[in-house]
């Protein structure tokens, strides 16, 4: 997996992503009312705007663009993977990635969980810090969990790949 910095233009491509991955799998696990706050939470221009503050990457595998995530300080954000490599390791792949460039500078990495993503934080060393609860504008709840890890935390031994384009 290649992670590539964003730059201005390549924008699109992580909003895309973004809008694609919360369309398809968060309806099976929020109201209607919490897709729709996390898709205008997630839009272009609040992504666009967020750069300004995020360093915003995409991961590349083989030359396909599979998923993109952000980090703000101590904090990875906006982490997503597309539906149809979802289940291949590509997200677990990312936030390998993504750790090594934040433990780096800080002891400790900040995630708002979904609950789509909460047990592979669980499985990769993250505690729950906090229960949050934000309520929509039609009354639906989005719930998620402030989780963090910290430099000591357990976790699995870094595995990179690479040269996958070579087939190495």
């Amino acid at each position: 997996m290649e992670l590539k910095r964003c730059a201005e233009g390549s924008l699109c491509e992580a909003a895309a992503i973004v809008e694609k991955t919360i369309k398809t799998i968060y309806p099976r696990y929020y109201p209607s009312g919490a897709v729709q706050f996390f898709l205008e939470l997630h839009k272009m221009q609040r992504i666009r705007a967020a750069a300004d503050k995020e360093a915003i990457y995409t991961a590349v595998v083989q030359g396909v663009t599979v998923g993109t995530g952000s980090i703000r300080r101590n904090e990875i954000c906006r982490l997503f993977i597309l539906p149809e490599y979802q289940g291949r390791g590509y997200g677990s792949r990312l936030m390998d990635l993504l750790e090594e460039i934040v433990l780096k500078e800080y002891p400790a990495v900040r995630i708002d969980a979904s609950f789509p993503a909460e047990g592979m934080y669980l499985k990769r060393g993250y505690h729950i810090v906090s229960y949050e609860k934000i309520e929509t504008d039609n009354g639906d709840f989005l719930c998620y969990h402030v989780m963090e890890k910290t430099d000591g935390g357990k976790e699995r031994p870094v595995k990179r790949i690479q040269n996958e384009k070579a087939g190495k």
